[in-house]
């Protein structure tokens, strides 16, 4: 088994190819590709208001992206230390941007917002910049009981959009050594939100999809993706044996996370597609299997 660090681009050697350790996130049109597939999927959907809430939100994603994109002051010196995420969520001392990213998306999304959700907005548009700090601190620390699933969502939001910018312009590249704790991002240290086994000229390769920074990192199919161990590996699905979308279990840890094919169905987004299969996470909980990941578009509270 191999860990991936980060270690400063280098000009290539040529030589034959090898599997990429890490995908840094694409910027391009990112979120709106979300948003389409979300309005998609809401469609004749037991969630779909959900879902139509979800995409109008990732929309705004998208604007703010456009409109107000990530200073390059924001962290112009990020640190590179041996065996450390660069971008680790509780390392970093983060930026003021992610507050302005949180300002402008309240403000896209108060036309359509219903009663409960202008509740909402307003009391984190009244907040001071400490306490959305605060619940900043606690949400990526995973407490959520201390921030409230409908400030989370859009707190989350906005931190995402934070991080996804920094870690698509990081100046490094990744390698992979021998060792262990791939269950994190090497990029952000944050769990991933899923896994990916990607098409085309990657064929047959999983990917663990980080819920933060969103970016992408290498993991061999037949090791639990969060204790790392094989012989306990069980796969659901609600559909066929060759459904695109499946949970991985690992009776180990009695943990799971889902599994996107996207190698046979192209048209899936890790996000979306997840979030719209939550009768299976129900499914795998009746099992007696706790999820090992978030998904960043629903929070418990």
């Amino acid at each position: 088994m191999s860990s991936i660090k980060l270690v400063p681009v280098q000009e290539p050697t040529g030589g034959v190819k090898h599997i990429a350790p890490l995908l840094l996130p694409q910027l391009n049109q990112h979120y709106q590709a979300r948003a389409e597939r979300l309005g998609v999927l809401a469609k004749e959907h037991v969630m779909g208001d959900y879902l139509q809430f979800t995409a109008a939100l990732v929309a705004a994603q998208q604007q703010v992206i456009d409109e107000l994109p990530l200073p390059d002051t924001a962290n112009a010196r990020i640190e590179l230390i041996d065996g450390q995420a660069p971008l680790a969520w509780n390392k970093l001392q983060r930026d003021a941007y992610w507050q302005q990213a949180l300002g402008l998306l309240i403000d896209k999304l108060r036309a359509e917002a219903n009663p409960e959700t202008l509740a909402v907005l307003d009391e984190l548009q009244g907040s001071s910049a400490a306490q959305l700090e605060q619940w900043a601190g606690y949400l990526l620390a995973g407490n959520f009981a201390e921030v409230g699933s409908g400030r989370a969502l859009l707190l989350w939001s906005a931190l995402s959009l934070y991080w996804i910018q920094l870690a698509a312009r990081l100046p490094f590249e990744a390698v992979a050594e021998l060792g262990e704790q791939r269950q994190f991002c090497p990029v952000c240290a944050s769990a991933p939100s899923a896994s990916v086994i990607l098409g085309g000229d990657q064929a047959g390769l999983r990917y663990l999809h980080c819920g933060l920074c969103e970016s992408r990192w290498h993991m061999v199919r037949i090791k639990c993706s969060n204790c790392e161990q094989s012989e306990k590996l069980e796969y659901w699905s609600l559909e066929t044996r060759e459904a695109p979308l499946k949970a991985e279990s690992c009776g180990d840890c009695n943990s799971y996370l889902k599994v996107l094919h996207l190698d046979r169905a192209k048209h899936q987004e890790v996000v979306a597609d997840d979030l719209a299969s939550l009768a299976l996470d129900a499914e795998m909980e009746q099992e007696g299997f706790g999820r090992s990941g978030l998904n960043p578009l629903l929070f418990p509270g």
